[in-house]
């Protein structure tokens, strides 16, 4: 593939590895990070360059990417003066893999189709690991075209890279992810503390049901370390508690129930006020410990 100008706005645990991605598959990369410091950190190591505002990270690029924290974040880069819209040339392209509301993508590619240029609503799974290995599902919406001139691209960092539908249906993809992961999640630590109050040894369970139909990601790659109550990685409670509160919203919105969520996402608030904001989303298990 011939290499593009890039730019990538937002590098945190997941944007870092991803931007790095692209450099490595010799794309001339620009970033920002509202952090400096992370931006010329990034650049010694990829070899990239940064800017000290979206709107300069954007110019002259044909693609944009952002990841950033929620609806407010995408906000703050993407609009203003000096906002990646602002920066973008016509015709070019902004793709967000920010997880954040339908609304708001809904709302950026309004805006972006005003001034001519184009926008993909594309959210990622797979976590940091992901991130890291170029192994992420990247869920999109918006229009083909768009998609075809950025899909091949995209797979520098994603082992599946899919359109779901228009603007916004990225979005509503990720929330069915999260909702999917919140149940699983919780019947895995259910499961785990009933092995043990068993008198089982939880490993060698997990080793045999993990051959059979309880097989589930979560259970390959969490299992093991919440036998071991280790929480000091992964992805955040305080990302789940914003992703299980944009898919209640929605929910509302759309009138479907999630009587499941709606209990998890509460069992998440409780492992918060532990302080375990930032322990891994599997630390579920610690509520039934007591």
């Amino acid at each position: 593939m011939a290499s593009k100008k890039l730019a990538f706005i937002g590098l945190g645990v997941m944007g870092y590895p991803m931007a790095g991605h692209l450099a490595k598959a010799g794309h001339d990369v620009t970033v920002y990070n509202r952090t400096a410091t992370k931006a010329e950190a990034w650049s010694k190591e990829f070899g990239g360059s940064f800017a000290e505002t979206p709107a300069q990270a954007a110019e002259g690029c044909e693609i944009v990417f952002a990841c950033v924290g929620n609806d407010d974040d995408l906000r703050s880069v993407t609009f203003g003066d000096d906002g990646i819209l602002a920066g973008m040339d016509e015709g070019s392209i902004f793709v967000d893999h920010t997880t954040a509301s339908a609304d708001v993508a809904r709302e950026v590619y309004a805006a972006a189709k005003e001034m001519n240029k184009r926008f993909l609503d594309g959210p990622v799974s797979g976590g940091q690991a992901g991130a890291e290995n170029g192994q992420l599902t990247i869920m999109l919406g918006g229009d083909e075209d768009a998609f075809n001139a950025t899909s091949e691209i995209m797979e520098a960092y994603g082992k599946a890279v899919t359109l779901m539908g228009e603007a916004g249906a990225g979005q509503l993809t990720k929330m069915v992810n999260q909702i999917c992961i919140a149940g699983l999640v919780q019947g895995l630590s259910e499961g785990l503390n009933f092995a043990d109050k068993a008198g089982l040894d939880v490993k060698r369970v997990v080793d045999v049901i993990s051959k059979g139909a309880a097989q589930s990601w979560q259970m390959e790659n969490r299992a093991y370390t919440m036998a071991d109550d280790e929480f000091d990685f992964g992805f955040a409670v305080d990302w789940m508690r914003k992703d299980l509160g944009i898919c209640m919203n929605e929910a509302g919105n759309n009138g479907a129930k999630l009587p499941v969520t709606k209990i998890v996402a509460g069992f998440y608030d409780q492992i918060a006020e532990r302080g375990g904001n930032r322990w891994d989303t599997s630390s579920l298990i610690r509520l039934l410990k007591d």
